[in-house]
C-alpha cells in the first residue's frame, strides 16, 4: 500500500546527482485525474509517461456540495488503471495527492475511504496553502531564478503565492468549475466575482511578473502563439506582455464554443473552460498590476518532486543539469563539459555580456551540450543536434536562450554561418546574439578537436584574449601535438567570428 505522510521530511538520497530514479505522481484534481511518471536525473526532471482522465469530480460542487457521482466512477476506474500501470515500474516513489474538489466536498471522506478500499491507494489531501506552496515550488523547479507571483488555476480553485515566500499562499474559489463551467459564461458576473475575491490580496501580491500555471492558461499561451504567428510552439517560459495578454483575454471571453472550435492549436477539452480562464487571468493581471506573464509548464507535481530532492541537488541549476543529463542519455562521459567550460571561459568572460548575468549559465550549459550530436549521422549531425537543443524538454531557459543554445550546438558541428529555422532564430535572437552563438560554438569545436575530446589533453592548452588578440597556447613540450594544422584552422574560424587576430603559441 502506498502512503505519503503529510509533511514528512524526505529521506536523504544516497546516489550522487548524476544517478537517476523514477518517481510517479497521481494528481486528483477538480476536473481531471492525472498520472505522470518521471525520470529524475540529478536536478533534471523528465516526463516519461503522462495519462489523464477527465473525471470532473468538482462539476457539481457548487450546487450540491458533493463530488459528481459520474466523476467518482471515472476516478475509480482511472485509479485502478493507474495502480496496475505503476506495478511495472521499478525503483519508484509514488505521491498521490488531491486538491480543491476533494478538499471541499462534503462526501470527501467517503470518497477517500472507497479509494483506499478499492485500489489500496492512500491519498494525501492538500490544503489550499499546501497546494499554493507546491505550485510555487513547481515554478522554481522549472525556472530557478523566477521572481514575482505564481498563480495555479485548477478546475475549482486558483492558488496565488509569492515565489520568495511560498509558505504564505492563498487559495481562492476561482476555478472555471467554481465559476459556472461548463455552462455558457456570464462574463460580467465572472469579472465581478473574480475582482471581489482578489481585492483583499491585491496589495500583498502586487507584482510586475506573474507565472501562470495550469492547463487552461497554457492553452491561452498556445492560442497567443497561433494569433501572433510565433514560430516556436513551446509553452514553458513563453512570455506575454500585459497589453497583448489583456487583448487576447478579451478576444477569448467574447468567443462562443463554436468560434473556439474553429481556432487551431486549442485543446478540444478546454472549449468550455477557456473563456472562464481568460477572464480570471485578465482580472489577475489588472488587480496585481502585472506587466509580464510567464507561462510555466511545471506546477504542483514538479513541486512535490523538487521537495523530495536533497538540498545539494535542489540547489543545482536546472538548465546546466538538464543539458548534462540529455547528453548522458547517449552513454557519453560527463567530464568533457566542465573541462571545455574551463578552457573557453577566459575568452568569453572578457566579452560584452550577451544575456547579462545569465552569460555564465549559458556558457556552462552550451559546453555540456558539446557531445549532443555524437551519436547522430555525420551528414546531418549539425541540423539534428540543433533541433534536439531547440526543442528538448529542458527547464530553466527562456525562448531566446533556447534559440541561442541551439545555434551554439549547430556551430559546434558546422562551419556554415546560418543555422536551420531562420524564422525562429531571427525572431528570437538579435544579430549580436547570433554572432555570439556562432563564436561560442566555434570555441567548443576548437576545444573538442584540439584535444580529440580527451579531457586530460585539453588541460595542457590555454585560450585567452590578450591585447585584442585571440591567443591559443600549449604547455612546453606539447606544442607540436596540440597546435597543428587542424587546431589552427579551428582557432582561425573563432578569431574571424570575433573579428580579432589570432596568435598561436
Amino acid at each position: 500500500m502506498w502512503r505519503l505522510a503529510p509533511n514528512r521530511a524526505p529521506a536523504p538520497l544516497g546516489p550522487p546527482p548524476a544517478e537517476s530514479r523514477h518517481a510517479a505522481v497521481i494528481d486528483i484534481g477538480s476536473n481531471s485525474i492525472r498520472l505522470v511518471v518521471y525520470r529524475l536525473e540529478g536536478r533534471a526532471i523528465w516526463t516519461v509517461y503522462n495519462e489523464k482522465a477527465l473525471a470532473g469530480l468538482g462539476r457539481d460542487l457548487q450546487t450540491t456540495g458533493r463530488l459528481s457521482p459520474e466523476g467518482v466512477e471515472v476516478a475509480m476506474s482511472a485509479l485502478r488503471r493507474f495502480r496496475v500501470l505503476l506495478q511495472g515500474w521499478s525503483s519508484r516513489e509514488t505521491y498521490v495527492v488531491a486538491t480543491a474538489a476533494v478538499r471541499e466536498a462534503r462526501d470527501s471522506r467517503a470518497f477517500l475511504r472507497a479509494v483506499e478500499e478499492e485500489t489500496g491507494i492512500t491519498v494525501r489531501v492538500l490544503s489550499g496553502e499546501e497546494e499554493a506552496r507546491y505550485g510555487a515550488l513547481g515554478v522554481l523547479a522549472g525556472q530557478a531564478d523566477a521572481g514575482g507571483v505564481a498563480g495555479d488555476l485548477g478546475g475549482s480553485s486558483l492558488e496565488l503565492v509569492r515565489l520568495d515566500d511560498p509558505e504564505q499562499g492563498v487559495s481562492l474559489p476561482l476555478g472555471p468549475l467554481a465559476l459556472g463551467a461548463p455552462r455558457a459564461m456570464d462574463a460580467d458576473r465572472v469579472r465581478r466575482v473574480t475582482a471581489r475575491a482578489l481585492r483583499p490580496h491585491a496589495a500583498r501580491l502586487s507584482t510586475r511578473e506573474f507565472h501562470a500555471v495550469g492547463g487552461a492558461w497554457r492553452n491561452l499561451a498556445l492560442l497567443h502563439m497561433e494569433l501572433e504567428g510565433y514560430p516556436l510552439h513551446i509553452a514553458h517560459q513563453y512570455e506575454i506582455q500585459r497589453t497583448d495578454l489583456l487583448d487576447m483575454c478579451r478576444f477569448v471571453a467574447r468567443q462562443s464554443r463554436t468560434s473556439l472550435e474553429g481556432i487551431q492549436g486549442l485543446s478540444r477539452k478546454r472549449f468550455d473552460t477557456l473563456p472562464y480562464a481568460a477572464v480570471v487571468l485578465s482580472e489577475v493581471v489588472q488587480a496585481l498590476e502585472v506587466q509580464r506573464v510567464v507561462v510555466s509548464a511545471f506546477g504542483l507535481r514538479e513541486g512535490l518532486l523538487l521537495e523530495s530532492m536533497p538540498e545539494r541537488v535542489r540547489n543545482l541549476d536546472p538548465l546546466v543539469g538538464g543539458c548534462e543529463a540529455l547528453v548522458a542519455q547517449s552513454g557519453l562521459t560527463s567530464d568533457l563539459g566542465p573541462a571545455l567550460e574551463a578552457f573557453i571561459r577566459p575568452v568569453f568572460e572578457q566579452l560584452p555580456p550577451a544575456f547579462g548575468t545569465r552569460d555564465p549559465i549559458l556558457l556552462a550549459a552550451a559546453c555540456r551540450l558539446a557531445d549532443l550530436g555524437a551519436r547522430l549521422h555525420p551528414d546531418h549531425r549539425a541540423d539534428l543536434a540543433f533541433e534536439k537543443a531547440l526543442r528538448a524538454p529542458i527547464a530553466g531557459m527562456t525562448h531566446p536562450e533556447r534559440a541561442f543554445l541551439a545555434s551554439v550546438v549547430f556551430s559546434r558541428h558546422a562551419s556554415a554561418p546560418t543555422p536551420p529555422e531562420p524564422d525562429v532564430i531571427n525572431r528570437l535572437l538579435s544579430p549580436e546574439r547570433r554572432v555570439r552563438a556562432r563564436a561560442l560554438g566555434s570555441a567548443i569545436r576548437l576545444g573538442c578537436d584540439l584535444a580529440g575530446r580527451n579531457v586530460e589533453v585539453l588541460r595542457h592548452a590555454a585560450l585567452s584574449l590578450e591585447n585584442d588578440r585571440l591567443r591559443l597556447s600549449a604547455e612546453e613540450g606539447w606544442e607540436d601535438m596540440l597546435l597543428g594544422e587542424q587546431t589552427a584552422k579551428r582557432a582561425m574560424t573563432l578569431a574571424q567570428v570575433l573579428k580579432i587576430r589570432l596568435q598561436m603559441g
